[in-house]
């Protein structure tokens, strides 16, 4: 029983000592306490928010922006091809056998540029 009562005023008398301390502290804060408190709070809700949308962006919740920027370009790529073969003054058969000519040259300039990369090896940099 005796115990229990030294353990009930101490308590209190911490209690008493920690409310005095805090409440001089207080006194001791600048008057603009409350507009740092909410610029705080402020940076860390956007802070917050941040790491919530890499989360769900890493853990694939939410289409990343890039995909419908990526999709609306080959839709527009697709669009601007369906176009230029409709109005291209040539016939299809013509346009479309130029159109190889010119993807088998580029595919040549392309492979003859890596194969010269290739045979010139490293500089020894």
């Amino acid at each position: 029983m005796k115990f229990k009562k030294q353990k009930t005023l101490l308590g209190a008398v911490l209690g008493a000592g920690l409310y005095h301390l805090f409440d001089s502290l207080r006194e001791r804060l600048p008057d603009n306490f409350d507009d740092i408190k909410g610029r705080v709070r402020d940076t860390y809700d956007t802070a917050s928010d941040r790491v919530s949308r890499a989360t769900d962006a890493l853990r694939g919740e939410k289409h990343s922006q890039m995909l419908g920027k990526v999709g609306a370009l080959a839709i527009g790529v697709g669009i601007g091809v369906g176009i230029g073969l409709l109005i291209a003054p040539a016939s299809g058969k013509e346009t479309r056998g130029e159109i190889n000519d010119k993807v088998a040259d580029f595919s040549d300039k392309v492979r003859n540029s890596t194969d010269r990369k290739k045979a010139q090896g490293a500089t020894g940099t």
